[in-house]
């Protein structure tokens, strides 16, 4: 339905929903209260979303399922990690860095719902 749309096309709808829901719900709610209600939004915009979806680390030819999950993937392009926490760091950029390449996707985003404005709790990360 969307396979004519590039990561940024996709990134920018997720980010307008994303901001919806924010206005909606406000910060301070847990992580999963923001998932459920990004992932609700994303399917009523007609883009295919999985949520929680496991990723394997591929080592030596061998696929170990060691706990990695990914928030949301829009479109098969996209991934989305959510956080409701007091301020981003390294860590939170480290693990959407290592979804990208595990993946093989080029564009993620790491969103923090526990901010006053949602745009500063936003960061585009490229792989």
């Amino acid at each position: 339905m969307h396979k004519d749309m590039t990561e940024n096309d996709i990134s920018n709808i997720v980010i307008g929903l994303a901001i919806k829901v924010h206005k909606a719900l406000g910060p301070g709610l847990l992580e999963s209260a923001y998932e459920e209600t990004l992932f609700y939004e994303i399917k009523k915009a007609g883009l295919k979303v999985e949520k929680q979806k496991p990723l394997p680390l591929i080592y030596e030819d061998v696929k170990l399922e060691i706990g990695y999950r990914i928030d949301l993937i829009i479109e098969d392009k996209l991934i989305i990690e959510l956080k409701a926490v007091d301020s981003l760091n390294d860590v939170h950029l480290a693990q959407i860095l290592t979804y990208l390449k595990l993946s093989n996707k080029k564009l993620g985003l790491l969103i923090n719902f526990n901010v006053a404005k949602l745009k500063d709790g936003l960061k585009r990360v490229i792989n």
